[in-house]
């Protein structure tokens, strides 16, 4: 079981060989990189390209460890006791699964996604280390074990918004996901959009990437953002010679709002062009 990327996923070496690594040390493999770079989508690309169930659990501020696990209803058994209902005899139709339960239960070995496991408490990752390393957990309510029928290809995603404790850290295996170059965002390009103009995407590589190394950006623009504004330039029907227009009075590209998501650097690019104008006029 080896994953090689998939036809809409252009995966890198570096990458194939974490995965792979993740999936023969059967460790949740930890992801980094910046937003937009491809860590949410490439649970799903695995799980396709190995023909597996995906669970997909997407981490929030008020996400605590035990929502993956279970959580016991004792608000419907108490309005259901009130209203006389036998159902309340059964603790068990008040206990409902989380995602790490659905993935312990699953007929076959599933990929799990834990997603953006930075935005949670600090202590969240802490607080499944017993669960992941062991594969298990205690349903305290039934006084019952629930078991791993196959352990899960865990993908765990982070974008570096809280440092995660180095218990979880030992028990991850680590890749980050480094911003693509010239020539594999080319390949990126080509699996989106197989019969775009090259003199096109030529032009619009150079323009992004001069975006992406201007001082003093606040938000570089992402893989995801590119796509966007490439849809754009096709359905606008924009020509490679407007990109490779380097006129000083027009620094921000055309259809910017695709690159630039942030006023700060809507005027940082304004201010670019007011400079280049007044260097011009002496």
């Amino acid at each position: 079981m080896k994953f090689e990327g998939t036809d809409s996923y252009v995966a890198t070496e570096d990458l194939m060989v974490a995965v792979n690594a993740g999936i023969t040390l059967e460790r949740p493999l930890l992801v980094k990189g910046e937003p937009g770079t491809g860590k949410t989508v490439l649970a799903y690309e695995i799980a396709k390209a190995l023909g597996r169930p995906l669970i997909e659990w997407h981490i929030k501020s008020t996400t605590k460890a035990m929502h993956g696990l279970y959580e016991y209803d004792a608000v419907s058994r108490l309005r259901d006791s009130q209203l006389g209902d036998e159902r309340v005899r059964d603790i068990r139709h008040y206990i409902l699964r989380g995602k790490l339960w659905e993935a312990f239960v699953a007929d076959e070995r599933p990929v799990l996604l834990i997603d953006e496991i930075d935005k949670a408490d600090i202590e969240f990752p802490n607080d499944l280390l017993l669960e992941l390393d062991r594969m298990e957990f205690y349903i305290y309510e039934t006084r019952e074990t629930v078991k791993a029928r196959h352990r899960p290809i865990v993908i765990i995603t982070s974008n570096n918004e809280k440092e995660l404790p180095d218990a979880f850290l030992r028990r991850c295996f680590f890749h980050y996901i480094r911003f693509p170059d010239s020539e594999t965002m080319q390949r990126i390009v080509a699996v989106h959009f197989p019969d775009i103009q090259r003199e096109l995407v030529h032009e619009a590589l150079t323009l992004f990437y001069e975006i992406r190394d201007t001082p003093g950006l606040k938000k570089k623009p992402s893989t995801s953002e590119l796509i966007d504004w490439l849809k754009l330039l096709m359905a606008e029907d924009l020509s490679p010679e407007v990109l490779r227009q380097r006129d000083p009075n027009k620094l921000i590209p055309p259809l910017h709002g695709a690159l630039l998501k942030t006023e700060q650097d809507v005027h940082l690019f304004e201010r670019l062009a007011f400079l280049a104008r007044r260097e011009r006029s002496h």
